[in-house]
């Protein structure tokens, strides 16, 4: 999977601070914490039909991992919709859209690691692309298992939704050389945590499984998806799995705001059973369908 440049992209306008800015003019400082240490939070957001799925649960996330951070002016829910519908609207978006919304700590008064120096504000930055789910949700995606481990709690607590991506960029790149799609990312106790860019759920025997979001990112997908489940009459379990239960699982698939669910139909060789009608993946699929409109918050039209 390599998702392709849409031509559509090439004249949009981009959110940068306090303004828009076309595509070829969206730069920040090379003194913005963001280029100096990697210090920024972020969201991945999906347009449909002109609301925005999920959208408070994944404003509360970003303020929440700003302030796990200690950013000083983090933006209001009001102000970030504000921002979000400028881009929108500058765009002719209405569906079909992915956003990749960014918080940085600012820029510095001076290149260095210290957050004091960061004395001009943060930086909210919103790239909204046109851009189909990123993996086929119809035959799958092919994967192996990852030296490269997942951060836990006592290094970088996966709960702060921070750009420092590099141990799962490092993951795909093994998964690139391996000619697959995907890497699954293992915690420190060798239990699977989730693939380098999605969560990982498995059945078995009409159970449904999903490791502790402990080291891996508890994803505002993989919430949504337990508690179709549990509104589905879906025996739910969130427990340590090792990689020889998602070999012998019945079906495995992936969550997250890009992917939606998309079935894994091979890890490290071994063939995984494809979802079937009337499967518990075939129905948490269906169910997840039916409830956009129910979780997608009508932006454009409220604050026009």
């Amino acid at each position: 999977m390599l998702q392709k440049f849409n031509p559509k992209n090439e004249q949009i306008q981009v959110w940068v601070g306090d303004r828009l800015w076309p595509r070829t003019e969206a730069k920040v400082s090379v003194f913005d914490s963001s280029v100096q240490g990697g210090d920024a939070v972020w969201e991945g957001l999906r347009v449909y039909n002109g609301g925005i799925m999920c959208l408070s649960r994944h404003l509360d996330r970003l303020q929440a991992s700003a302030k796990a951070l200690a950013f000083a002016d983090i933006p209001s829910h009001d102000d970030i919709k504000k921002a979000l519908v400028a881009t929108l609207e500058a765009n002719g978006m209405q569906d079909e859209t992915h956003i990749r919304m960014t918080l940085t700590r600012g820029e510095k008064v001076t290149s260095g690691m210290d957050p004091r120096l960061n004395q001009k504000g943060s930086c909210l930055i919103v790239l909204a692309e046109w851009k189909p789910v990123v993996y086929d949700n119809q035959s799958g995606i092919r994967v192996i298992s990852s030296s490269i481990r997942r951060n836990g709690p006592q290094f970088l607590d996966s709960k702060i939704h921070h750009n420092n991506l590099l141990n799962n960029i490092l993951a795909k790149i093994q998964a690139n050389f391996s000619g697959v799609d995907a890497a699954i990312m293992l915690d420190d106790d060798g239990f699977v945590s989730e693939l380098n860019d999605t969560n990982l759920f498995m059945v078995k025997h009409g159970a449904l499984y999903t490791p502790h979001a402990d080291a891996c990112l508890p994803g505002i997908t993989r919430g949504l998806v337990l508690e179709l489940a549990q509104a589905e009459g879906i025996r739910e379990v969130e427990k340590n799995l090792s990689l020889v239960d998602f070999y012998t699982a019945d079906e495995v698939f992936a969550t997250g705001t890009m992917g939606e669910l998309t079935p894994v139909v091979e890890i490290d060789g071994r063939a995984i059973g494809k979802p079937t009608e009337g499967s518990v993946s075939d129905t948490l699929r269906r169910a997840f369908r039916a409830a956009v409109p129910r979780y997608c918050e009508p932006l454009l039209q409220q604050l026009r």
